[in-house]
């Protein structure tokens, strides 16, 4: 019976296993341009960008004169890596390395989904959401990050503070790793990981001012940036420029954005509905009642959806956020987050359409990038809407419902005791 069982399971890996290997090669392919995607060419941020930040920070400084330069310090580490591997040229070994995170990633759901209480479901999202992007994925060093923080969050559980070691790095990395530890049960778990991840944060923060100058340099560069003509913001110009809007889309800060009338105003208001929906968050966190092995992860990704949703910068690598969270929300059979991470891959593979294949249309706002645009950003806002009603009705609303069923049960018993008794 062992030994069947045994076999069964092996081959019960062999499958996921297999359909990994097969879309990772398709992935590189892509990115190797043996298979040619129409649009922009996905490579051309590490062939050139990428390519670009690595020679100057080899001469001892952070890239202080570029504004496309936005991300913490600690990203220099990213960008550096294809070093380690000198027998390849810095964008095959950026892909390379891109395709060994997802590796770990799959051999850490896989490894997860064998335990009591979890689920194979997460590894089957992270196998089908990561080609659904497409070579995007491989193409930005948001898979590594994405790696580090699913690792925090399959730690939790265990071990408090390899979550906040591995969240304050993922934030000096690229910022939003450290809405990790929203979830984090009330008492010893939070007060093991919130001081350690700031002790980590601080750590790594420290040695990058030291290493070298400009570590901080990101900090006015990232302040400067507009509405990016993907983001939820940019609909309203998307339209607007049908009825006589005299602004343009075009290259700003590294990225497509509008620029014109009214633009800072939307802007302000992007930010000002990020304000609202992190103080919604902490209320959430102030009522929550009940915390289940899922609850961490299932908080990571409601805060990354609302960053995500509420951003005026919304890049077509931030789904790959929500991929990498949403499969090890899955990997917990007591999440109930199912809805909203279909709807991410979903929204996923949209994403795909509208930049590369389409985005030409969608930086001209004609029918069909608008279409494609607004049907990925519909999707996630629905997404994130169901999954802040989800979370919300898990952890505040049943548990108080449950606390007050149980007083009057409570209150009666000394009468069912009576009864029993015979002294009625």
């Amino acid at each position: 019976m062992t030994g069947a069982v045994g076999k069964w399971f092996r081959t019960g890996q062999r499958l996921p296993v297999a359909l990994w290997a097969l879309t990772r090669v398709l992935l590189l392919l892509c990115v190797f341009k043996v298979v040619v995607i129409p649009g922009p060419d996905i490579t051309f941020d590490i062939e050139e960008i990428y390519q670009g930040w690595y020679e100057v920070l080899r001469t001892g400084t952070y890239p202080l004169d570029d504004v496309t330069w936005q991300y913490p310090p600690a990203a220099a580490f990213a960008i550096l890596a294809p070093g380690l591997l000198p027998f390849l040229g810095y964008s095959a070994a950026f892909f390379v390395l891109a395709f060994l995170c997802d590796a770990l990633v799959l051999g850490l759901l896989l490894h997860t989904g064998r335990r009591a209480g979890r689920s194979m479901r997460g590894a089957w999202i992270w196998i089908a959401g990561v080609p659904l992007l497409g070579p995007t994925a491989y193409a930005r060093y948001d898979v590594m990050v994405t790696a580090v923080a699913m690792a925090a969050l399959l730690a939790a559980g265990r071990s408090p503070r390899v979550l906040g070691a591995l969240a304050g790095f993922g934030a000096v990395l690229k910022v939003w790793p450290v809405l990790l530890l929203a979830g984090t049960p009330k008492g010893r778990a939070t007060f093991r990981s919130w001081p350690t991840a700031v002790g980590a944060a601080g750590a790594v923060l420290l040695f990058c001012v030291l290493w070298m100058p400009g570590a901080l340099a990101f900090l006015s560069f990232q302040r400067d940036r507009g509405t990016e003509v993907e983001s939820l913001g940019s609909m309203v110009f998307h339209v607007a420029r049908h009825f006589g809007w005299d602004g343009e889309a075009r290259m700003n800060y590294g990225s497509i954005e509008f620029l014109g009338p009214y633009v800072s105003t939307v802007s302000t208001a992007a930010m000002a509905l990020t304000f609202v929906a992190f103080g919604w968050l902490l209320l959430w966190r102030f009522k929550a009642r009940r915390f289940t092995s899922s609850t961490v992860a299932d908080a990571a990704f409601v805060a990354v959806l609302l960053f995500t949703a509420t951003s005026r910068v919304l890049s077509p690598q931030y789904m790959l956020w929500l991929v990498g969270l949403g499969a090890v929300c899955l990997a917990f059979r007591s999440s109930r987050m199912q809805r909203p991470v279909h709807l991410i891959v979903w929204a996923t593979a949209v994403t795909q359409f509208e930049f590369p294949v389409w985005f030409s249309h969608v930086t001209r706002s004609d029918p069909l990038g608008m279409a494609v645009l607004f049907t990925r950003n519909g999707l996630l806002i629905a997404a994130t809407l169901i999954a802040c009603r989800v979370l919300w009705r898990q952890t505040v609303t049943e548990p108080r419902f449950a606390g007050a069923a149980v007083v009057p049960a409570q209150a009666t018993q000394p009468e069912r005791e009576k009864a029993l008794s015979g002294s009625h």
